[in-house]
Parts: structure tokens; sequence; C-alpha cells
């Protein structure tokens, strides 16, 4: 660009302030990017090949009611454990004393009446699950 200076009336070329910022910028990114250094090589531990890994623990607690004959109360699983009705209390109470998530699922056969779902609805409540989910029958 040429502007004209008062006084000897002749044009001078002065690079614009903008131009000489705008490549300091450009620079300054080059010289950061080249001088970021890479983080150290770190070597994870690994598991011994023969070791034989245990399953977590069970998490989720099902309650599964299972029909076994008409004029019968449907028989009771807890995550495939028989129990008896009269013990399906001690047994809620024994698993969620020790656990911050209090949830359980109830799961039925198709041929058992409703009445028993909500008696272990009930039963689950009253041992101290605060969450009950009920279970239905997967689709193919």
């Amino acid at each position: 660009m040429a502007f004209s200076m008062a006084g000897n009336g002749s044009p001078t070329a002065i690079t614009p302030l903008i131009d000489v910022l705008l490549v300091l910028i450009i620079v300054f990114m080059v010289v950061v990017s080249m001088s970021q250094e890479k983080g150290l090589d770190a070597q994870i531990p690994q598991p011994a090949e023969d070791a034989r890994q245990t399953p977590p623990p069970e998490r989720t607690i099902v309650v599964q009611l299972v029909w076994s004959g008409t004029d019968q109360s449907p028989r009771l699983k807890i995550n495939q454990d028989n129990v008896s009705w009269g013990d399906l209390d001690g047994r809620l109470r024994d698993i969620f004393k020790r656990r911050a998530e209090r949830v359980a699922f109830v799961k039925g056969d198709d041929d058992v009446n409703f009445e028993y779902v909500a008696d272990v609805i009930d039963i689950a409540r009253a041992a101290g699950v605060q969450k009950v989910g009920l279970l239905t029958k997967e689709k193919p």
C-alpha cells in the first residue's frame, strides 16, 4: 500500500501492522506445534496366561415362579437356586443386607396366576427390596 506523507509528498510503502501480526501468529502456531513432546510410553501389566479369572459375582437377582401343576402353588427359584415359600423372605433379606443396589426381578411362567407374582412382590418389598421389576418371555 502506498500512503502519501504530509511534508515531502512522496508516497512510501508501509506494511500494515495487521499483516505483521498475522505472520507472527502463524510463526508461533508452527513453533508450538513442533515443540510438543510425546508422553512417556507406559507398559501396562498383563495378566498371566494360565491364570483363570473367576466370574464376577451375580448382581442381578431374579425370583422365578415355576408352574408345578394345577391346584398347587408354583415352585420358587432365586437365580436358579430352589427356595421354599417360607424361606423366601429370609433368603432375600440375607441377599440384600449387604447390597447397596436393592433391585430384584420377578419372572413367572405363563400358567402362573398373578396372585402368586403379587405375593412374591410383597415379600420382596418386606425384605428390603426397593425396586421390583417384572421380566417377560423373550420373543424369538
